[in-house]
């Protein structure tokens, strides 16, 4: 479990980026941060690993303070995905995989049998372990860099806009392979998007928030759909679009969905 406990954020000169925060990730769950540009969620994301340090509040997992934890022995027992991968790009898809096993004194080759084991878990053929980045598509180094978060068997994985990069039809088969993996896996991922879709496709749980991380509601997606907060939510989550507001038309045997044009969307039964 996770737990930030009224964390604040201020940088040098001045900037506020966090103001306040307080939630709890349970363990074992998928939530999703969803916020515009600049509303403090990769912040929040980059204090759990302690790649930022909050001027103020704490930062708990399990119970324990982060700050108790020694920063590098830290990251190294949390997965971490960035947007296009991060890969390294002088070392290949297998060393890459294998980078933080290695550190943690796993045998080198023990960590490169491993690497092509998850490389195939994440739905990539093995033999692309002696490729280097640059030879491979978005949406392959996504995977991989999904991979690596993955090798060290952690507990918790962040992810910040790790599907951003990517064309729709590819971020669409990435959202379908986490959600597989974590029906296999059950990791606690706090995942970070701008992307309203993508949060409600993904998250177990939703926060909402406003500039400076101030949270607007959360919940789960049912939840916000069906009762949005206010009329930041409601505007935010598109919740009055003719796409969000659907009925149901009988069509032989199955019942379709409908916009408010008359558009079928989709097939319910």
């Amino acid at each position: 479990m996770i737990e930030f406990q009224s964390v604040s954020k201020t940088y040098a000169g001045g900037t506020l980026a966090v103001s306040d925060f307080s939630l709890v990730v349970p363990s074992h769950r998928i939530v999703v941060m969803v916020g515009s540009s600049g509303s403090g969620k990769t912040t929040l994301l980059r204090m759990v690993n302690r790649m930022v340090e909050p001027t103020s509040g704490r930062v708990l997992i399990d119970g324990d303070d982060v700050r108790d934890r020694d920063p590098v022995a830290l990251r190294r027992s949390i997965g971490y995905v960035l947007q296009d991968g991060g890969l390294l790009p002088h070392r290949t898809v297998g060393d890459n995989v294998a980078t933080v096993p290695v550190l943690n004194k796993t045998p080198r080759r023990q960590a490169r049998a491993a690497a092509l084991d998850l490389l195939e878990r994440v739905g990539l053929d093995p033999s692309l372990a002696t490729r280097y980045p640059a030879q491979l598509s978005g949406g392959q180094r996504q995977r991989v860099g999904v991979a690596r978060a993955l090798a060290a068997d952690p507990n918790i994985l962040l992810m910040d806009e790790p599907f951003g990069a990517v064309d729709p039809i590819v971020r669409r088969e990435l959202q379908d392979e986490l959600l597989r993996l974590q029906s296999d896996l059950a990791k606690t991922i706090v995942f970070v998007t701008h992307d309203v879709e993508e949060a409600f496709r993904l998250a177990d749980d939703m926060v909402v928030l406003r500039e400076h991380a101030v949270v607007a509601q959360e919940g789960t997606p049912a939840d916000i759909l069906a009762a949005p907060a206010d009329e930041f939510v409601r505007d935010f989550i598109g919740a009055g679009r003719a796409e969000r507001v659907l009925t149901t038309r009988q069509v032989g045997t199955r019942t379709i969905a409908v916009d408010d044009a008359g558009r079928a969307v989709g097939v319910l039964s």
